[in-house]
């Protein structure tokens, strides 16, 4: 069973910086994409950052030039470095990612979510 275990999350003050990181485990035969997403009450989740297994990224406008998104292949692992956070960056942050993984008669293709970390940014 593949899965992905989300950590790094907290409060901070407005300009501080936090990092978060997710760990992709499991019967894992390639991830594609990995991408953190987050959502606010009320509101449709949101992509703030991808990176393929190329180490091609993307990020949603309002974060550019402040986070940055990075990947270990060989961990399968996922990093979101986050800095100037801001008041509008609260919300939960989930990590995203497309996986093949191994089954009993072949291989599965699935795309995979982590449970969320908060994320507060005080004013």
């Amino acid at each position: 069973q593949v899965q992905l275990v989300e950590s790094g999350g907290g409060l901070v003050q407005a300009g501080g910086s936090l990092r978060l990181s997710c760990a992709a485990s499991g019967s894992i035969v390639s991830i594609n994409v990995m991408g953190w997403y987050r959502q606010v009450p009320g509101k449709q989740r949101e992509l703030v950052a991808s990176i393929t297994a190329s180490h091609m990224t993307n990020y949603v406008d309002s974060v550019k030039g402040r986070f940055t998104i990075s990947r270990d292949n060989a961990k399968n692992t996922v990093y979101l470095q986050m800095n100037s956070l801001q008041p509008e960056d609260t919300a939960v942050y989930y990590c995203n990612a497309r996986i093949t993984s191994a089954q009993i008669l072949g291989v599965s293709r699935g795309e995979y979510w982590g449970q969320g970390t908060q994320v507060t940014v005080s004013s």
